[in-house]
This record gives structure tokens, sequence and C-alpha cells, in this order.
């Protein structure tokens, strides 16, 4: 395939994947939690790969971070074996990963469904999403609240997955 035509059909996955974001973002098994993911499992196998930390409920802010995970991608054709993006999500940024808030700290606030559907549109080129264990506990979500779709994981911990990722080589980007 030469690089044009290459090019094209990237960016036609691109288009496809804003559109079929919807259907994935209800694609998860109601009522299931995300397969858990061990910090043994944690590897770099792309050349370039980044961890975007979500510690934030901001909505706006959560919406620039995907607009950013979109123009990073862009910039290696969208190709997930050129780079690699995990978002971390712990503390308030969980609730963008949750079914519903009914129940949480954040049960009074109405979360735009469009982000994750945007979030799962992204997916469709590798980026994951991991979700902290540790807030789960400690704010006594039922885990069974948290999308189950295949590109989300559960890590033990958010802080130490994002230490562990860099040790592992992904860079750092925080959205402020």
């Amino acid at each position: 395939m030469t690089t044009s035509s290459r090019r094209g059909f990237i960016g036609s996955l691109a288009l496809a994947g804003a559109a079929s974001g919807a259907a994935l973002a209800g694609a998860g098994r109601a009522g299931a939690a995300p397969a858990a993911l061990p910090f043994s499992a944690f590897k770099k196998d792309t050349d370039f790969a980044c961890v975007y930390h979500c510690d934030f409920g901001d909505q706006a802010r959560f919406g620039q971070m995907l607009g950013n995970i979109s123009n990073h991608l862009s910039v290696y054709d969208f190709d997930p074996m050129r780079l690699k993006i995990v978002v971390v999500a712990h503390g308030p940024g969980l609730k963008f990963f949750l079914e519903d808030v009914s129940g949480t700290p954040w049960a009074s606030q109405t979360v735009d469904p469009d982000l994750y559907t945007r979030f799962a549109g992204l997916a469709k080129y590798g980026v994951e999403g991991y979700l902290c264990q540790i807030t789960f506990k400690r704010l006594s979500i039922d885990v069974a609240k948290a999308r189950s779709d295949p590109f989300l994981k559960l890590v033990p911990s958010g802080v130490a997955s994002v230490a562990e990722l860099q040790s592992h080589g992904f860079s750092y980007l925080k959205i402020a």
C-alpha cells in the first residue's frame, strides 16, 4: 500500500471511528466489570507511547484531553502500531467511565454522554482506559458501575499505574 493510499485509508478509519463510537459506547456487558490488568502485564510495544493522567472531573478539561489525544494520534496517522496511548483515570476522573453516577460522589452531576462516545471512537486506534480499583474501593463505588468495553481495564492503583507506565518508557501528559 502506498503512503498516500495508506493515509487515505487511515483517514477513512478516523471518520468511521467517530460514527461507530456510539455503537462502541454501548457494546459493553451490562453489570460486568472491566477486566483486571496487573502491573506485570504493562509493556511498551510501540516506538512511541504516552500515558494521559486523568484525576479531574471537569468535563471541559476531559473534552480538551480527548481533543489532544486525537491530535496526538493524527501525527502518527492514527496507526496503533506506531503510537500507544493509555488514559489512567482515578478520583473524579473515574466518573467519565461509569455507566451512571447514581450512588457516587458525583450523583448530583450530569456527565455529557458524548464524552464517552468520543473516547470510544479513539479506542478504535488502540487507546485504552485504565481505571483505579482504589478509587472504587475508597469511594464505595460498585465496580459493576464501570463500563465494560474491552478497551477499559481495572488497575490496582491509578497513581501507581502512571508511575509503572513511565518506568516502561511511556511519556507523561496531563491536561491543565
